[in-house]
């Protein structure tokens, strides 16, 4: 398919060298890459040990998260193309997943070449990365000049959209490449938040709920809680992939309660990656069972980001420590029996070496009594959404823990455990990502096939067709970036910069479903009678929790230049 000769639009539809095409299109992404990192690396300063300086990468700090941008759109269309040639390979890449490649590939090719939007009004461009004339003729070629055409056609759109309305609505229609045990999870799952959580998230939210005590019960049941804890420590030893399967479904239901299981996922993972054999032993039978809820308590006011500057301090005191300072965003904190408490318990350090983290336990509260313990006090941050855990302010006056709640036994390691937590947090980030945008889709879809204006349904119009489409093939993307995320925690291999590629992506998803899902929804959206506004405010926060979009961007750019 030459670049100069369009083929008639019927042709377009699903081209038979789809995969050949994709091949050469990634080819040269790879080359506009390489010269964008090249580009950007030109203008840091890096120590002797090839470091990138913090204020040289902070002075160009638009070019460089560009690159992470960037370096994001190539590994998902990379995984993408690997998805659809697993389907192929056992006879499922049928029309439907074709069709979703086509129109990744074609909108994704357009955005690199033409700017890559890292928010409302930043776009990421090749001229801001220094991407040479040379390089950019990459995208010149026959492959990327036919994707782009096939796949960013409105009809293709539309064609995704016709299929779309006549399936069941989930945004998961395709195939999504995982095996046969993978989708039972799924279904389990799937029939879960359906009967329990669907009909009652909204009214949840509206009054500013805690998500009730019988849900987390039979989340407990069903193994949430302990799905990826291993067996000897009572959990069920699974896979990080059956843990995003399981948190997209459960928050497709609503976020609040796929996030329950984020609490636990940290202070496992904490545990496990720093606790002394004790430690271990006696918690994580607890997390995996249900029967201690923990809430991470890391954050602090005027610090956000910035843990190394954190000031909350940790004493020791006979045989055990103290804990003075204030705390803020911490999630399910009333009703948490534990907390993992980052403080700075070195004396004379200002910077993240001298945090130590502790398991320091705590007397369980609720609505009416969140703070029971008379050395703690904390009040709740109102929010827009994300409500069904709550939010808290917290502060300790001589709070009193064991000796033993030092996590590992050893002080200054706080930061650096906490650092190890954040692959598998930001996986599951992504995966609530992806649960939050198939609520959306699935909204804007009921709604588009129920609302009727002049004569036909709002689904019949090219536009609202358009917006369900992009909707669903953006979907799949960040889930193929996800699973290959999941896979490579699976695997034992580091993971750092693909979980946050996946959590930049799938947050970024999230909420342009949720906002094109309440567009279609007209004026109705913006009543909070109608779930979507509830789902448009949920959205919201993904590009903020687990390392902000821009802080993401700038971990991601250090990796690739350091790499």
């Amino acid at each position: 398919m030459a670049a100069d000769a369009p083929q008639p639009m019927t042709d377009l539809l699903i081209a038979p060298d789809l995969l050949p095409l994709c091949d050469g299109a990634i080819e040269a992404v790879e080359t506009v890459f390489a010269s964008a990192k090249a580009g950007v690396g030109a203008r840091v300063t890096r120590d002797e040990k090839g470091r990138v300086s913090g204020a040289s990468l902070e002075a160009e700090q638009h070019a460089a998260h560009a690159l992470a941008w960037l370096a994001t759109y190539v590994e998902s269309l990379r995984q993408m193309r690997g998805w659809a040639g697993r389907l192929a390979d056992t006879g499922a890449f049928g029309e439907t997943e074709q069709l979703l490649l086509q129109c990744a590939f074609g909108e994704y090719l357009a955005q690199i070449a033409g700017g890559i939007p890292m928010s409302q009004g930043e776009y990421a461009r090749l001229s801001d990365m220094g991407v040479t004339a040379d390089a950019r003729r990459a995208l010149d070629t026959a492959p990327v000049q036919a994707l782009i055409a096939a796949g960013a056609a409105t009809h293709i759109r539309e064609k995704i959209a016709e299929i779309l309305t006549g399936s069941e609505g989930f945004a998961t229609f395709g195939q999504c490449g995982l095996d046969e045990d993978y989708e039972m999870i799924r279904d389990q799952f799937r029939r879960f938040a359906d009967e329990k959580v669907v009909p009652h998230a909204h009214e949840w939210h509206l009054k500013d709920e805690l998500i009730p005590m019988t849900i987390i019960e039979e989340m407990s049941e069903l193994g949430v809680f302990g799905l990826t804890i291993p067996e000897e420590h009572g959990g069920f030893g699974m896979s990080k992939t059956a843990m995003c399967v399981v948190s997209e479904e459960l928050s497709r239901g609503y976020i609040g309660v796929g996030s329950l299981g984020t609490r636990t996922e940290i202070a496992a993972e904490l545990i496990l990656a720093g606790g002394t054999d004790d430690q271990k032993s006696h918690w994580l039978p607890k997390l995996a069972s249900g029967e201690t809820l923990p809430t991470a308590v890391f954050t602090e006011p005027n610090t956000g980001s910035d843990l190394g500057a954190l000031k909350t301090r940790a004493k020791k005191d006979g045989d055990g420590w103290v804990l003075n300072g204030n705390k803020t965003w911490i999630t399910h904190a009333a009703r948490a029996d534990i907390m993992t408490v980052l403080a700075r318990s070195v004396e004379g350090t200002t910077d993240h070496r001298g945090l130590s983290m502790f398991i320091a336990p705590k007397t369980r509260g609720d609505c009416e009594n969140p703070f029971p313990n008379a050395e703690i006090a904390g009040g709740e941050i109102e929010v827009l959404g994300y409500r069904g855990m709550k939010e808290y302010t917290v502060a300790f006056d001589d709070y009193k823990i064991p000796g033993d709640a030092l996590l590992g036994g050893e002080e200054g390691q706080g930061f650096r455990q906490l650092m190890k937590t954040f692959e598998s947090a930001r996986i599951q980030t992504a995966a609530r990502a992806i649960g939050v945008a198939q609520n959306a889709l699935e909204l804007g879809l009921q709604y588009a096939q129920d609302r009727v204006q002049f004569g036909k349904p709002l689904s019949a119009f090219p536009r609202v067709a358009g917006k369900l489409a992009i909707m669903a093939v953006e979907i799949m993307v960040a889930r193929q970036l996800t699973y290959f995320s999941a896979r490579e925690k699976d695997e034992g291999r580091r993971c750092d910069l693909e979980a946050g590629m996946a959590k930049l992506l799938g947050a970024r998803v999230a909420w342009s479903c949720a906002d094109n899902a309440l567009q279609i929804h007209g004026g109705n959206g913006f009543a909070l009678e109608y779930p979507v506004s509830r789902v448009l405010c949920d959205s919201r926060i993904l590009n903020i929790f687990e390392g902000a979009a821009e802080i993401q961007a700038g971990v991601i750019a250090r990796r690739l230049l350091e790499s």
